[in-house]
This record gives structure tokens, sequence and C-alpha cells, in this order.
């Protein structure tokens, strides 16, 4: 009696067993993962903008590429090693030479003075302006550009783009419109890179800024304006390459010459911003730009240069038909940049290029 009593206890304590396994056993998989059946669950698949996002390395790669026409090579070959060791020897004091020195526009402290002075009224800051007809003509045509452009009405005069961009957009517009002489290139062989260069520049200055407003909420005028220095430090990196080989009697090879655009542009740039006597953190942003890719720099002023520098090559890039939209807001995302403000923003920047500056500033 007591065995069969045991008995009973046991098999009924098995079936339990085997009934809580059962109940237990698919949550188990669904769980893990590990379902054996024909209908396998597989991993959720990286999500699209994550999986097509570009690194800042093959961002800077691609626009070397259009700006130089010519596939990047792994390494600078063997011959052009003696280039790259006699331009930065001649970048060492490229900032105050006067063969490169790219000097501060004359107008510049004035302006900024005037349009940080609240009791500048918009006609004494357009007669400030109007010294100067080049600049006004330069102005003129940026602000019709799509980058700045708001609106259809076209803009004939410089009181209307202070009234249509408004203050902070009018001060950016004017500190484009002064240094855009200084990308015109009197070299031979020089080809498209200076207008790349612009393009990209302009764009870069406007995502910065934005960056700068939206991101960082810190000073968007002097991440515009940081962002002009640095394409300034590429004209005088390419300048100084090409004189040097042309001394040399070398044909430019597009891999050096990149090699050189990536490892010098950021210091030459710091030595403008300080021949310019522009503020330390206007040093320090161009300096934190010479770390690693994967360094984000330290201040504001720096992540919002670095920021307008990846998404001013890209909408480069995507003006010229590099790269889709679809790479280009991945990448942007990537970058920081989300939200609809920045969506806006890159409809805006992926415009057609606008007009080389040298026709730009001759007219």
């Amino acid at each position: 009696m007591v065995r069969a009593l045991f008995f009973i206890l046991i098999v009924g304590a098995l079936v339990l067993i085997v009934l809580s396994l059962i109940r237990r056993t698919p949550q188990a998989r669904r769980a893990s993962g590990d379902d054996t059946g024909e209908q396998r669950a597989l991993p959720p698949p990286p999500s699209a903008a994550s999986d097509r996002a570009l690194s800042r390395a093959t961002v800077r790669e691609f626009l070397h590429e259009l700006a130089f026409d010519a596939q990047l090579g792994v390494s600078v070959p063997a011959e052009h090693v003696k280039v790259v060791s006699a331009v930065i020897g001649t970048l060492q004091v490229a900032a105050t030479s006067p063969r490169y020195a790219v000097r501060r526009p004359l107008l510049l402290p004035e302006i900024v003075r005037a349009v940080n002075d609240s009791d500048t009224t918009r006609r004494e800051l357009a007669r400030l302006i109007a010294r100067d007809p080049a600049l006004v003509g330069s102005l003129l045509r940026l602000a019709n550009s799509p980058i700045y452009r708001r609106g259809s009405t076209p803009i004939e005069n410089v009181e209307r783009a202070l009234t249509v961009l408004g203050t902070q957009g009018f001060r950016s517009l004017v500190a484009a419109a002064l240094v855009q002489p200084v990308f015109r290139s009197s070299q031979p062989g020089a080809g498209k890179f200076p207008e790349i260069v612009w393009d990209s520049t302009q764009r870069a200055a406007a995502a910065a800024e934005l960056y700068a407003a939206g991101v960082e909420v810190s000073d968007s005028f002097a991440a515009q304006l940081v962002a002009l220095v640095m394409g300034l430090g590429a004209i005088v990196v390419y300048r100084v390459a090409l004189d040097e080989y042309s001394l040399q009697r070398l044909e430019p090879d597009a891999t050096t010459l990149a090699s050189l655009l990536d490892a010098q542009t950021a210091e030459v740039a710091r030595q403008i911003a300080a021949s310019w006597d522009l503020s330390d953190r206007f040093v320090q942003a161009l300096a934190e730009q010479k770390g690693d890719d994967n360094t984000q720099p330290d201040s504001s002023l720096g992540r919002s240069l670095r920021f307008g520098l990846t998404v001013g090559a890209l909408a480069v890039l995507r003006a010229n038909g590099r790269i889709d939209d679809d790479v280009g807001l991945a990448t942007l995302v990537a970058a920081g940049g989300t939200g609809e403000r920045f969506e806006r923003l890159w409809g805006r920047l992926t415009a057609a290029p606008d007009t080389e500056p040298s026709r730009v500033a001759s007219r």
C-alpha cells in the first residue's frame, strides 16, 4: 500500500515537471532566438541610417577625389615624399609669409562691431558696406544663392538683404562675402580645387552655424567664421603645394595633395586665426580638428566646426551626384544632425553649386 502511494507521488511529480517544461520551452526559445523550426526568427537588421553612414575620413576622401578628379591611392608615391617634406617646411611660416598670408579683411572688425551694436541702423550698416563696391557685388551674389536666399524674390540691394535675412543671417552673409575673394586662384594647374573648396566651405559655415545655435546653444557667428577660416587654410596648403611641385618640376599627385590637406589644413587655419587676432576659442577649435576623427572636440565651437566640415563636404558630394540622399542623410544623422531643422538645412545645402568664385567676384 505504501509502495503504491509512493509510486503515484513520483509519477505525479514527473507529470508536473514535464508540463512545466512544455509551458516554458517556447518562451525560452523566443527570448534566446534559438528556434530550430523552419520559421526560425532572425535578429533585427541594423538600422538603415547607421548602415549607410560614411565615416569622416571617407567623406574627406570622396571630396578630394571630386576636387582633383582622380581616384586616391593607398599611400604617397615615393617620388613625391620630398614634396611633402618641403611643403611642411614652408607651411611653418605660411601664415606670415607675404606670398601666402591671408590678411584679415579690412572691414571685418568694423562690420562685426556695427552688427553687434543694437544702435546701428540698417541704413548705417548698408552705407558701411557700400564703401567696398566689390564686397557689395559678392554679397548680393551670395544673397541670391540657394544657401542664403529666402523666398523667390531676388535680392537686388544691401538694404533688402538686411530686411530679408535679418541681422544674424546678414552678418553670416557678410563674413562669407569678405573672405570669398581669397578663394580665387591665379595659379596654373589649380583646376577646380578652389571652386570645390569654396563650395564646401560656405556650406560648412552654414551647417556649423545651425549646429552651434540649435545643438550647442553657443555663438553661431563664431562657428560660421571659424569654418570660413578652415577653408582658407586649405587654400593656403594647396597653393604652397602647387608652388613646390612647380619648383621640383613634378606633376601634382592627387594622393599627395590629399595627404597634405588632411594633415596640415587645421594647423595652417590655426595660424591664420592667430594672425587675425581672433580669440583663443577660435584657435582652440581649429587645433581640435587635428586630432583623431573618433575623438570629439572638447569645445562647443570645435564640435560645431567638426559637424560643419562633415556636412559641408557631404552636401557638395550630393550636389555633384557622388552620393545619394540616403547616404547623405544617414551620415548627417550620425554626425549629430537630427530633427526637422537639419532636414531643411540638407535640402538647402544640396542645391546645385553656385557660380565659381572667380566669376562671382568679377561681376
